[in-house]
Protein backbone atom coordinates (compact mmCIF):
# COMPACT_ATOMS: atom_id res chain seq x y z
CA UNK A 1 0.00 0.00 0.00
CA UNK A 2 1.61 2.79 -1.20
CA UNK A 3 -0.80 5.04 0.69
CA UNK A 4 1.78 4.45 4.14
CA UNK A 5 4.66 6.36 2.76
CA UNK A 6 2.40 8.46 1.57
CA UNK A 7 1.01 8.98 5.07
CA UNK A 8 4.47 9.05 6.31
CA UNK A 9 5.08 12.42 4.13
CA UNK A 10 2.19 14.01 4.93
CA UNK A 11 2.76 13.97 8.49
CA UNK A 12 6.51 14.53 8.33
CA UNK A 13 5.20 17.88 6.33
CA UNK A 14 2.87 18.80 8.87
CA UNK A 15 5.63 18.36 11.52
CA UNK A 16 8.23 21.07 9.36
CA UNK A 17 4.99 23.78 10.00
CA UNK A 18 5.01 23.36 13.66
CA UNK A 19 6.14 26.39 15.91
CA UNK A 20 9.09 25.58 18.28
CA UNK A 21 6.68 26.07 21.04
CA UNK A 22 5.97 23.70 23.99
CA UNK A 23 2.30 25.46 24.36
CA UNK A 24 1.11 23.88 21.24
CA UNK A 25 -0.99 20.77 20.44
CA UNK A 26 -1.38 19.56 17.23
CA UNK A 27 -5.40 18.69 16.89
CA UNK A 28 -6.13 17.60 13.18
CA UNK A 29 -4.64 17.53 10.15
CA UNK A 30 -6.39 18.30 7.22
CA UNK A 31 -4.95 16.99 3.77
CA UNK A 32 -6.77 16.94 0.37
CA UNK A 33 -6.56 13.54 -1.67
CA UNK A 34 -7.65 14.29 -5.60
CA UNK A 35 -9.53 11.67 -6.86
CA UNK A 36 -6.69 10.81 -9.84
CA UNK A 37 -3.95 10.41 -7.32
CA UNK A 38 -4.79 6.68 -6.90
CA UNK A 39 -4.49 6.94 -2.77
CA UNK A 40 -7.97 5.62 -0.99
CA UNK A 41 -8.56 8.02 2.07
CA UNK A 42 -9.47 4.95 3.94
CA UNK A 43 -6.10 3.66 4.04
CA UNK A 44 -4.96 7.52 5.11
CA UNK A 45 -7.13 7.17 7.95
CA UNK A 46 -6.04 3.82 8.78
CA UNK A 47 -2.20 4.26 8.83
CA UNK A 48 -2.48 7.84 10.49
CA UNK A 49 -2.54 6.67 14.20
CA UNK A 50 0.48 4.37 13.89
CA UNK A 51 2.16 7.21 11.93
CA UNK A 52 2.47 9.60 14.83
CA UNK A 53 2.23 7.53 17.48
CA UNK A 54 5.30 8.98 18.72
CA UNK A 55 5.69 12.46 17.21
CA UNK A 56 4.63 16.07 17.85
CA UNK A 57 1.42 15.07 16.10
CA UNK A 58 0.18 12.70 18.46
CA UNK A 59 -3.41 12.99 19.96
CA UNK A 60 -4.38 14.67 16.66
CA UNK A 61 -6.81 13.62 13.92
CA UNK A 62 -7.03 13.13 10.64
CA UNK A 63 -9.86 14.75 8.34
CA UNK A 64 -9.23 13.94 4.30
CA UNK A 65 -11.08 16.10 1.59
CA UNK A 66 -11.41 14.53 -1.28
CA UNK A 67 -11.02 16.96 -4.77
CA UNK A 68 -13.17 15.85 -7.33
CA UNK A 69 -11.21 15.45 -10.75
CA UNK A 70 -12.42 18.23 -13.26
CA UNK A 71 -10.69 18.75 -17.28
CA UNK A 72 -10.67 21.19 -19.65
CA UNK A 73 -10.71 19.92 -23.48
CA UNK A 74 -8.49 21.69 -25.19
CA UNK A 75 -9.92 21.51 -28.74
CA UNK A 76 -13.61 22.81 -27.74
CA UNK A 77 -12.85 24.52 -24.05
CA UNK A 78 -16.14 22.04 -22.07
CA UNK A 79 -14.96 21.52 -18.70
CA UNK A 80 -16.25 18.22 -17.57
CA UNK A 81 -15.84 15.33 -15.11
CA UNK A 82 -13.22 12.86 -16.73
CA UNK A 83 -14.21 9.43 -16.43
CA UNK A 84 -11.33 6.60 -17.19
CA UNK A 85 -14.11 4.35 -17.99
CA UNK A 86 -14.41 6.85 -21.32
CA UNK A 87 -10.23 6.62 -21.70
CA UNK A 88 -11.38 10.72 -20.31
CA UNK A 89 -12.81 11.67 -23.61
CA UNK A 90 -14.63 14.82 -23.70
CA UNK A 91 -18.16 14.82 -23.34
CA UNK A 92 -18.80 17.53 -25.58
CA UNK A 93 -16.30 16.54 -28.25
CA UNK A 94 -15.39 13.41 -27.41
CA UNK A 95 -12.08 13.94 -28.21
CA UNK A 96 -8.97 13.16 -26.03
CA UNK A 97 -6.84 16.21 -25.30
CA UNK A 98 -7.71 16.88 -21.99
CA UNK A 99 -5.82 19.57 -19.37
CA UNK A 100 -6.51 17.91 -15.83
CA UNK A 101 -7.47 21.24 -13.72
CA UNK A 102 -8.12 19.32 -10.35
CA UNK A 103 -7.75 15.73 -9.32
CA UNK A 104 -4.03 14.90 -8.85
CA UNK A 105 -3.98 17.18 -5.69
CA UNK A 106 -2.46 15.67 -2.35
CA UNK A 107 -2.07 18.26 -0.28
CA UNK A 108 -1.69 19.51 3.84
CA UNK A 109 -3.99 21.90 3.77
CA UNK A 110 -4.27 22.66 7.22
CA UNK A 111 -2.65 22.22 10.62
CA UNK A 112 -5.20 22.86 13.53
CA UNK A 113 -2.96 23.63 16.45
CA UNK A 114 -4.13 25.00 20.00
CA UNK A 115 -2.51 26.85 22.23
CA UNK A 116 -2.26 25.64 25.82
CA UNK A 117 -2.51 29.06 28.38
Amino acid sequence: MHELSYMIKLADIAMTSLPDDENIRPVKLVVEVGELTGVLPEYLRKYYPAVIRDTPLKGSTLEVISIPSEAECQSCGTVYHPDKAFDYLCPNCKKSSCRFIHGRELNVRELVIDRDS
